[in-house]
């Protein structure tokens, strides 16, 4: 495994740190916790040393399945990461979404980041966690609807009380960015990029190295897009998000399949998976310092562990990136 400093910190994270989005089964179509909690070990025995979790992710399930995981491990040895500002048990702040809790009930989803909320979420977040500190602390998304300096006083005052770490924000763009690290020093922004979603190059990336802040990449294979097991028919269960979106209509799995056999050869060369050759692009990529990747078992957290016993040479690099110039999915 290889490690990167959260820029500003003492946290030196594995580049694949666990991403437990899927490990609190809502939106995946469910979750089994036994295999979540061993996806989580397995990672653990293999230098995975950081786990990327929230309060939404199962509305509780992720962060208490996380908290199982890491029992027995001493605390300083693995770093967790988690969130605040959407609140599934409360009417205030703007509406994200409607959606369907792991019992299939209907549940409303906000984003608010009110001092209050801010405050009672973290004590909700240790319980579960079973830990008296976060590593780092972010807020999910924007709340249009609470003052940026509100929400960044909480975690200022949570910072002084040692309840957190480090203070980071996800989704953020640039102004918001400079706004929130104005009240608190913001370490991190996590956002979503991949293979074929690269928006944040445009801006965010160049901020965030000139501004010496660290990037860390969601959904860096897109959902399970770019591991090449996808293809045009794809039947997903009951109550996966991944059904509806753009990404996976028969179309575009045709053609983002034809992108990855032009690159599998060199995936074949190396011994590694399709998976696997994505993520080492992705970390090599400027800005981005870690990527955030899920499993839903031992063996899917294994392979992704492993990714870094290869790595890629610049014109690898190139090539792939060459290649993927040529891929254009449909909206």
């Amino acid at each position: 495994m290889r490690y990167r400093t959260l820029t500003g910190t003492g946290l030196d994270l594995s580049v694949i740190t666990f991403g437990a989005w899927a490990a609190g089964g809502w939106m995946w179509g469910g979750t089994e916790r036994k295999d979540a909690v061993e996806a989580i070990r397995a990672s653990y025995d293999l230098g995975v040393n950081s786990i990327d979790t929230a309060p939404i992710y199962g509305q509780g399930t992720s962060e208490e399945i996380v908290g199982e995981a890491i029992k027995g491990i001493p605390r300083d040895k693995v770093y967790l990461l988690t969130k605040y500002g959407m609140r599934w048990d409360l009417v205030k702040g703007t509406l994200a979404s409607h959606s369907k809790n792991n019992s299939g009930e209907d549940i409303d989803i906000y984003k608010y980041a009110g001092k209050e909320s801010v405050i009672k979420e973290c004590e909700d977040s240790l319980r579960r966690l079973r830990t008296d500190y976060i590593d780092l602390y972010q807020i999910h998304w924007p709340d249009v609807t609470t003052p940026i300096s509100e929400t960044m006083e909480a975690v200022a005052q949570l910072i002084q009380q040692g309840k957190i770490r480090y203070a980071g924000v996800c989704n953020y763009n640039v102004e918001q960015l400079a706004e929130a690290s104005r009240y608190v020093d913001i370490v991190s922004n996590q956002v979503p990029y991949s293979m074929v979603k690269r928006g944040i190059e445009a801006e965010v990336v160049p901020y965030c190295l000139g501004q010496e802040k660290s990037i860390l990449a969601y959904s860096p294979m897109e959902r399970g897009l770019l591991t090449g097991k996808m293809k045009p028919g794809h039947k997903f269960s009951e109550g996966d998000h991944r059904a509806k979106l753009y990404f996976f209509s028969e179309e575009n799995l045709r053609r983002t399949n034809a992108f990855l056999e032009t690159i599998k050869p060199l995936a074949t060369e190396k011994g590694i998976s399709l998976g696997q050759l994505t993520l080492l692009w992705t970390l090599e990529q400027p800005g981005i310092t870690i990527a955030l990747v899920g499993a839903r078992n031992a063996e899917q957290a294994i392979q992704n562990a492993k990714t870094t016993d290869a790595s890629l040479a610049a014109e690898e690099i190139a090539f792939i990136s060459s290649e993927l110039d040529k891929l254009e999915l449909v909206k």
